[in-house]
């Protein structure tokens, strides 16, 4: 499966923003997918991931009740609402699939990756 994560750019704190993960493939419905973010200087860590069928959901703690995961399987696509965006979440957001539909907060138990989306929050 090739991902595509878009949505990213420069938006002032306090805004929201939806990112996507397009995705490529009959079997996107089957896989768990994540969203993790590497802020400068900072080793890429877990924000949320999503089961295949949407039914169960995941945060990090320091974003729940700010960032919502969800999924379209209809359209091959992921998305991450971030609300009352901060400094703080600035970074390159990335998506990526479980292809044994297992959820993980590592991202050793991702096996396909997209590109990434930069974001920039302004103070």
């Amino acid at each position: 499966v090739q991902l595509q994560a878009f949505g990213g750019g420069l938006v002032q704190a306090g805004d929201s923003l939806r990112l996507s993960c397009a995705a490529s493939g009959r079997t996107f419905s089957t896989y768990a997918v994540g969203w993790f973010r590497r802020a400068p200087g900072k080793e890429r860590e877990f924000v949320a991931a999503i089961s295949w069928s949407g039914g169960s959901t995941y945060y990090t703690d320091s974003v729940r009740g700010r960032f919502t995961i969800s999924r379209d399987n209809a359209k091959n696509t992921v998305y991450l609402r971030i609300n009352s965006l901060k400094p703080e979440d600035t970074a390159v957001y990335y998506c990526a699939v479980a292809s044994s539909g297992s959820i993980s907060y590592s991202l050793y138990g991702y096996d396909s990756w997209g590109q990434g989306t930069e974001l920039t929050v302004s103070s």
